[in-house]
């Protein structure tokens, strides 16, 4: 079976080995491929029965132009980057991975919570800037220093990292609201409750995002959204970066109407250098992150490696059309 991997890079720049999929087949990866490039996707994937990416799209052009493609797999969990109609039109299973990176990306979005809240890099610039050093006080703050016990944390999309986030911030003494397309009453307590959205956005202290981009989340977090929720909200994103309106958000931040944001993901990736959340108040992003830990990387790739298998064995798995 010959494998190609379109953009390998991402997901192992070197540190972890591609040796399983080596044994499925004659593997051939790339680092990059450029996205908008479709006769290159098409050139590159030639005659592969099977196609890996991480984000290089797989449209119907490529789809209906690459006739040996036996499979596609998708090294992450959304698969909003793959014609799924196109490929089902062709009988050709697409398989994601669900699982890999619950751990990582819920512990990152605490992670941007509890530094929207005590601002620790922020203090240990000051400290080492000789600001310290130079107070009349045993101690200095310039930002205000907030405790989360008691206050509700709204979770959208309440999956697997949903489900793990909650529990980090019941942990900090959070009460929590979730919203999700399933109501799950097997989790309910009385710390834990289901919301409708606009529920949540008026009694949230506190909204994380984790919830896929569908049609009916895109734009989710708008102008009008945004209107209903409290003042001196804390917004949280590490799904899909166009789950957000950010010229909203940023307009949202500037009025004081939200807090502070903590965003893993942005509408266009790479940011555009105007995006204008790059000059929005108490605005922290970095750069599609929460994912990439080494311990979440190895576990995509040995998951991925089990679902080309399973292809391979005639016993397709994780398959998402």
């Amino acid at each position: 079976m010959k494998i190609v991997i379109l953009d390998g890079y991402i997901k192992n720049p070197g540190d972890l080995s591609w040796s399983r999929y080596e044994e499925l087949g004659d593997l051939t990866i790339y680092d990059r491929t450029q996205a908008e490039d479709t006769r290159l996707i098409i050139e590159r994937i030639g005659d592969a029965e099977a196609v890996l990416v991480s984000s290089v799209p797989l449209n119907r052009e490529v789809i209906e132009n690459c006739t040996t493609i036996r499979y596609i797999g998708v090294l992450s969990t959304g698969y909003d980057g793959v014609d799924i109609k196109a490929a089902r039109e062709r009988n050709i299973p697409v398989c994601n991975i669900p699982t890999y990176g619950t751990n990582s990306v819920s512990q990152f979005t605490i992670a941007l919570l509890l530094e929207i809240c005590n601002r620790v890099g922020h203090h240990d610039e000051a400290v080492k800037a000789g600001r310290w050093g130079q107070q009349p006080d045993f101690c200095f703050w310039d930002y205000p220093l907030i405790e989360l016990s008691g206050k509700t944390m709204g979770v959208i999309g309440f999956g697997r990292i949903g489900q793990q986030t909650a529990a980090a911030a019941a942990a900090l003494g959070m009460k929590l609201l979730y919203n999700d397309g399933f109501r799950k009453p097997e989790l309910e307590t009385e710390n834990c409750r289901f919301a409708d959205r606009d529920e949540l956005f008026e009694k949230s202290d506190v909204i994380a995002l984790h919830c896929p981009l569908f049609p009916d989340t895109k734009g989710l977090i708008n102008r009008n959204t945004i209107a209903k929720m409290k003042d001196g909200v804390i917004l949280l994103n590490s799904s899909r970066g166009a789950l957000v309106v950010d010229e909203d958000l940023a307009e949202a931040l500037n009025s004081g109407k939200v807090y502070a944001a903590g965003l893993d993901v942005v509408s266009e990736e790479p940011i555009s250098m105007d995006n204008p959340l790059l000059s929005a108040p108490n605005c922290i992003i970095t750069p599609h992150i929460a994912w990439a830990a080494k311990e979440s990387r190895a576990k995509l790739l040995d998951l991925g490696a089990d679902n080309l298998a399973a292809f391979a064995a005639g016993n397709p798995v994780n398959q998402v059309n």
